[in-house]
């Protein structure tokens, strides 16, 4: 199994405005996740927490998580697995303080499941 890391424009923004400590931290972090998924899966799922979303996903489970880096810091990731291609892919969207956590993963939400959002409007509005 095959694991790739991408990384947003905004991720690498937030980066490259961490301490050399933190990203240190940041690194070892999203390393260890990595290198853990092929063999240790749940493992993996159970240091990264999903915060709970609008019901607008239709019954499909979020890919987005939280992973808590330095006790202050925490990415924003998603976990997509691909089974055809045999990789998991991570992809990271936000590095960024706790107390900015809900901001940033509410409007990154918004972008990913925007489609979801917007079929959630249209029903309501038929009703």
């Amino acid at each position: 199994m095959d694991i790739l890391i991408e990384s947003t424009h905004n991720f690498e923004k937030d980066f490259s405005n961490l301490t050399e400590d933190e990203k240190k931290r940041v690194i070892q972090g999203i390393n260890h996740c990595t290198e853990l998924f092929p063999t240790q899966k749940a493992n993996v799922y159970h240091q990264l927490h999903q915060l709970s979303l609008p019901s607008v996903l239709n019954g499909y489970d979020s890919s987005l998580y939280v992973l808590r880096v330095p006790q202050t810091l925490r990415v924003i990731l998603t976990v997509d697995e691909d089974p055809i291609f045999e990789q998991v892919v991570f992809t990271l969207f936000r590095v960024i303080q706790h107390s900015n956590l809900d901001k940033a993963y509410k409007n990154i939400a918004e972008v990913l499941y925007q489609d979801f959002l917007r079929q959630d409007q249209e029903m309501a509005k038929v009703s």
